[in-house]
């Protein structure tokens, strides 16, 4: 891979996105004052805030208000070496830069709830206070969903223990796994500073899962944030270092699972021998509507991961069920049959990206932020003509986008169950 220099401008699109403000209104009787309008906006984004994991390490570049809701970055590429020496006076041709847009179009995302006129009347808690627990959660866990599914599309991968692919890590035992290690973390710095990578304040970062934390932390290398030299200047989530990786816990890291197959279970288990045919018994339970899915569903057969296609599946109770595949195939009783997805017998894969300075960014319309909006009874006009319904939600603009993809490096590895 190339070293990359990027250099990153702001190109607004003439597009109007929003008009006006929030109706933000009390459930009760009377508009919110200012000051409680602040109080339930800020409540709101307090709450929401540690959802936002993914989001804290990227570029925030906000696109003005009236300029549309496309956001133009560009990337600059380096110019090559000047290794010819110049002649005595003669001026030598000039050079050409090399530059490439990327572009990121918001979107608009939001919910509420929705608070009955009895429930107002007769609950003991505060309601609007409880209803803005709830969507300030929602609201974290989507913009922070939104900007992780971008910055896992990143082409940087590295397999843990040797093997060349997703569907080829294995969780046998404690000691036959593809678990994280230190020397996974080794490289993934290497393949950043190859890529002269900035670092962010000394470090490079890591967005972490807790099943790989704990496989993690058990290297002697590890120190916890009140082993730092300057303890007080904490990520949000992080949880300690490691070969000049500061990393950060999120349980919202992603992680691959096996496609589901029945009984929300991703296997399925050959109840008899199969020799050369096309069907297959297995002892669990399908229903109809399992049995409609799993038709051209491909899933792999046994640690071998042999892939097969199944044609059409036959509902039935555990042992008298059966599948159909596309092709004949030779199979072991008791051998299982898992989903596609993840890694060997279906074992679930987690991400942990370890990335540099400058390799994304986030962006929303100014004035589009994380907002708390409250409807209040009544408030539907003929639309709620007893007034019997208040609502409470949030609404938000949000677009990610990876600026350098070799400044972020995905590591996959299974976990110690």
């Amino acid at each position: 891979m190339k070293n990359v220099l990027y250099k990153l401008m702001l190109v607004p699109m003439v597009l109007d996105l929003f008009d006006g403000d929030p109706n933000t209104n009390t459930t009760t009787s009377a508009d919110l004052s200012d000051e409680m309008r602040t109080f339930y906006s800020d409540y709101l984004i307090d709450l929401a805030e540690p959802e936002l994991v993914h989001e804290q390490f990227g570029q925030r570049l906000p696109i003005p208000q009236g300029n549309g809701k496309t956001i133009q970055f560009r990337r600059f590429d380096p110019l090559p070496e000047a290794t010819t020496a110049l002649t005595e006076g003669v001026t030598p041709d000039g050079q050409s830069m090399s530059v490439n847009a990327l572009t990121a179009t918001v979107a608009q995302y939001g919910g509420y709830v929705t608070l009955s006129d009895l429930l107002l009347l007769t609950a003991v808690d505060n309601n609007l206070v409880q209803a803005t627990k709830l969507i300030a959660s929602q609201a974290g866990r989507t913009l922070d969903t939104i900007t992780r599914e971008v910055m896992n599309g990143g082409t940087v991968v590295r397999y843990c223990g040797g093997v060349s692919a997703r569907s080829a890590l294995h969780y046998t035992s404690s000691a036959s796994n593809c678990n994280l290690t230190v020397d996974d973390v080794k490289k993934a710095v290497r393949d950043l500073e190859t890529q002269n990578a900035p670092k962010i304040n000394g470090y490079y970062v890591g967005i972490i899962h807790p099943y790989c934390k704990y496989d993690l932390m058990k290297d002697p290398l590890w120190r916890n944030p009140h082993e730092y030299t300057d303890p007080e200047h904490l990520y949000r989530n992080e949880i300690g270092e490691l070969y000049g990786v500061r990393f950060v816990q999120s349980s919202r890291a992603k992680k691959w699972s096996a496609a589901t197959l029945a009984g929300g279970k991703p296997t399925l288990t050959v109840k008899t021998n199969v020799s050369s045919s096309t069907t297959v018994a297995v002892k669990e339970k399908i229903t109809s509507a399992e049995a409609t899915a799993l038709a051209g569903k491909k899933v792999y057969v046994g640690s071998a991961a042999t892939e097969v296609t199944i044609s059409s599946a036959t509902a039935g109770n555990a042992g008298s069920a059966s599948l159909t595949l596309s092709a004949a195939a030779t199979i072991s009783a008791d051998v299982v049959l898992y989903g596609q997805g993840a890694g060997v017998n279906g074992v679930d894969v987690f991400s942990t990206l370890i990335l540099g300075d400058d390799a994304y960014g986030v962006t929303e319309v100014n004035g589009g932020g994380l907002k708390h909006i409250v409807k209040q009874l009544g408030s539907a006009g003929t639309g709620d003509a007893l007034d019997q319904r208040a609502t409470c939600g949030w609404k938000a603009t949000r677009a990610a986008e990876i600026l350098v993809p070799q400044y972020i490096v995905r590591v996959e590895s299974t976990a110690t169950n």
